[in-house]
């Protein structure tokens, strides 16, 4: 895979684990107008201020960005670093071969929607960063597996919602992520106490799933 820009390094899950510490916008702010596909960012600071809400809607989605010194950039959006406001993008190549590349979010001056991702084009974004591991699942094996854990949370009374678009990350009493394939090394949280226990509690259920 070529990548243009190294995206910031992070633990497993970080991209989603981190949503919740993204910035907004105080009392008062200005949000920048924005029309049905357009978005006009008039400084570093509109951009970065946009809610992970905001950011969320650009997922998927085929974008032309427009930055600082007059450089435009195109392809499918992975997800928005919610700590920069960090674009990444993905463009396929050929021979299945995808180039990753990185708008850094004081740089973004305006964002344009050309296309939106069919489920066929959301399923193949999703792969670009999953773990090994969960390539070796069928995208119906890691739904049943989702279902299966996320119904076990709740039976046990732990709170859990499904995040992101395509909804394929796990959020527990929102402070801890589970990615595909949804064992004890995909949870994710800045907190190690609940991360431990939660660990602990994924790997006794998937013991007794054997």
């Amino acid at each position: 895979m070529q990548q243009e820009a190294a995206v910031p390094p992070g633990t497993k899950g970080g991209w989603a684990a981190a949503r919740s510490q993204a910035p907004s916008a105080g009392p008062g702010t200005e949000r920048p107008a924005a029309t049905e596909s357009v978005l006009d960012v008039g400084n570093m600071n509109d951009w970065q201020r946009k809610s992970p809400v905001d950011w969320e809607t650009y997922v998927n989605k085929m974008v032309k960005v427009a930055a600082i010194e007059k450089h435009e950039y195109e392809g499918w959006v992975l997800t928005v670093d919610p700590v920069s406001a960090s674009i990444v993008l993905a463009t396929f190549l050929e021979n299945e071969k995808v180039s990753i590349s990185v708008v850094l979010g004081h740089a973004v001056q305006k964002v344009e929607i050309l296309k939106e991702g069919d489920d066929e084009m959301k399923q193949r974004l999703s792969y670009i960063f999953a773990p090994e591991e969960s390539k070796a699942y069928s995208p119906e094996e890691l739904e049943k597996r989702k279902n299966n854990l996320k119904t076990w949370l709740e039976t046990n009374h732990i709170p859990v919602t499904e995040q992101g678009e395509s909804g394929r990350t796990l959020c527990v009493a929102g402070v801890l992520t589970i990615d595909p394939p949804y064992g004890p090394e995909e949870c994710s949280s800045s907190n190690e106490i609940i991360l431990s226990r939660v660990q602990d509690l994924i790997q006794g259920y998937l013991e007794k799933q054997q």
